[in-house]
């Protein structure tokens, strides 16, 4: 099975955009520990990004983010970190084959986009890294292209208590 296919054909140009950048591009950027690949996916003059830290409630959600540079900060530590660990499977494949992002809410120049991480990556070691949390983003149409202005991330899945 192809789990790196576009599930919104070109003709949807722009949900086939969106996905292309939430998910093709930064999987392979974040692979490849590459910020140059991403960096001018964001808004960066007003980008901010809220931690949920797993948690089911929405009182214990944090702006950690509140500039791009830390979300950089943090996204390039995570990168290095997944590059330092041994996967028993093609961290690729397995990456496309947990990530899903079908919800996307298209209003002329603004969108919200749900991708959900859930599944298992298994490693070297016999154990298994076990993705459960999900994602909101937003994202604005500046100059003609899609750019990611916030998001609301590591919130659990399925939410709720």
């Amino acid at each position: 099975m192809t789990y790196d296919k576009n599930p919104f054909p070109s003709g949807d140009a722009d949900r086939h955009a969106l996905w292309e950048m939430l998910v093709r591009r930064d999987i392979d950027a974040f692979i490849g520990q590459d910020w140059a690949m991403v960096e001018d996916d964001f808004v960066a003059e007003s980008f901010f990004g809220m931690h949920a830290h797993f948690l089911h409630n929405a009182d214990a959600w944090r702006l950690q983010f509140p500039r791009l540079d830390v979300y950089r900060d943090e996204w390039l530590r995570q990168a290095k970190e997944t590059a330092a660990t041994k996967f028993a499977e093609p961290l690729r494949e397995a990456l496309f084959r947990v990530t899903n992002m079908r919800d996307i809410v298209v209003d002329g120049d603004r969108a919200v986009e749900l991708l959900v991480q859930h599944g298992s990556v298994a490693k070297a070691d016999g154990s298994v890294d076990r993705l459960k949390w999900q994602t909101l983003y937003f994202c604005s149409k500046v100059g003609g292209s899609w750019k990611i202005s916030g998001f609301v991330g590591y919130m659990p899945h399925p939410l709720g208590s």
